[in-house]
């Protein structure tokens, strides 16, 4: 498992009515966070050849972040087999280190040419295992 973190400062447009970061949100950093780790640890053939399509999220809100919080995204990749990828992403408030929300996504590999799914390689497999 191959861990995967980026910091990010809550702002005010990433908050709802109730002034603390809106739901709709964290997924956004969730789905931003899985495409930079793809990005950053993929091959430039990988990145030309193949895309990730969401299958499911499951989401636990634990607890909430508000104005200029600092927030800790940590991901890696819980499982990858088949044509899928199951993938963790645990979003932290940076100064008290308590959990504010967790997912469990599951990945579908895509061929970009036939859009159909494919299997991951042994390569694919190894950059995040």
């Amino acid at each position: 498992m191959k861990e995967f973190t980026e910091i990010i400062t809550v702002k005010e447009d990433d908050l709802d009515d109730l002034f603390h970061v809106n739901n709709v949100r964290y997924l956004q950093w969730i789905q931003d966070i899985a495409k930079n780790h793809w990005q950053t640890e993929a091959t430039t053939e990988m990145l030309d050849n193949y895309i990730w399509m969401v299958l499911n999220h499951y989401i636990e809100y634990k607890g909430q972040a508000f104005l200029n919080d600092e927030i800790l995204l940590k991901t890696y990749i819980k499982k990858a087999e088949g044509v899928t990828s199951t993938r963790i992403v645990e979003i932290y408030n940076n100064t008290t280190d308590k959990l504010l929300v967790s997912c469990k996504t599951n990945w579908c590999l895509i061929d970009k040419n036939s859009k159909r799914p494919i299997r991951l390689t042994d390569d694919l497999k190894n950059l995040f295992t």
